[in-house]
């Protein structure tokens, strides 16, 4: 199937389209550099927490947390709009099978 074909039949409701949540979870964390974001902002919570501002410091350490858990959550989401936009992306999706399409 194409890609305007996946379009137009996604927009018409014709057909069923699968996420690899897992999979789609590792991709946009890979995409976003993710671990290389939260590490950091993670170490300073703690940091801030043994300085004694416990409060701040577990905060910022769980919004990290928090960030990461939304960012997992939502991956299925991110993956399936961008398949309907980017045609190449949409290839490669369907190619390493984070997208099952079906009618």
């Amino acid at each position: 199937m194409t890609h305007a074909e996946f379009v137009a039949a996604w927009r018409e409701g014709r057909l069923r389209v699968e996420v690899d949540r897992k999979a789609a979870a590792r991709a946009v964390s890979a995409r976003l550099m993710l671990p290389f974001v939260l590490l950091p902002v993670m170490g300073a919570g703690v940091a801030l927490a043994l300085l004694g501002r416990y409060f701040i410091g577990a905060a910022v350490f769980l919004a990290a947390f928090g960030l990461r858990f939304a960012v997992r959550r939502s991956a299925s989401g991110f993956v399936l709009q961008r398949a309907l936009e980017d045609e190449r992306f949409y290839t490669e999706a369907l190619a390493s099978g984070l997208l099952k399409v079906s009618t």
